[in-house]
């Protein structure tokens, strides 16, 4: 049997980034959404009933990085220079490329995973009546490999 402990930590605060110069920050992450073929087809051929599904998504994480410090209690609001949002369709899954540049005190990673987050559960929105078997389960869509794939510090 696994045992938790209860951690209480009321020491939460933000790191003093103050005395840190700015620098020019750079951050890629990516994801993979798993669907069913059909749902892959559908959106390739541009007729789910939502609508285009990677422009929203790419929207949706555009929006999403910007407003990274509103949803992670501890991430600094920093300036963002450069956003991009890109999608590789696969046999079975789409996987979801985001890019952040920022030339500031702290990186941009956290900006990055959350793009590529928001990016792929705005896909999983936009197809979940179609991924849905009888029962309304989703034996199949899952989210995984979420990562950051290259941080650049001072490039």
């Amino acid at each position: 049997m696994v045992e938790f402990t209860h951690i209480q930590d009321d020491r939460a605060r933000m790191v003093d980034i103050s005395k840190k110069s700015d620098v020019t920050r750079e951050a890629v992450a990516s994801g993979k959404i798993f669907l069913k073929p059909d749902t892959l087809a559908a959106i390739r051929d541009g007729t789910v009933i939502k609508g285009n599904v990677l422009a929203t998504a790419r929207v949706a994480a555009t929006l999403s990085v910007k407003n990274t410090p509103s949803l992670i209690p501890m991430c600094h609001a920093i300036p963002i220079s450069a956003i991009s949002v890109d999608f590789e369709q696969y046999d079975d899954f789409i996987e979801a490329i985001v890019r952040v540049k920022s030339t500031g005190k702290t990186g941009v990673e956290m900006e990055a995973l959350t793009g590529v987050s928001i990016a792929l559960l705005t896909v999983w929105d936009m197809v979940k009546s179609a991924e849905k078997d009888p029962a309304g389960q989703y034996p199949v869509t899952r989210i995984q490999d979420i990562r950051v794939i290259k941080k650049n510090k001072g490039s």
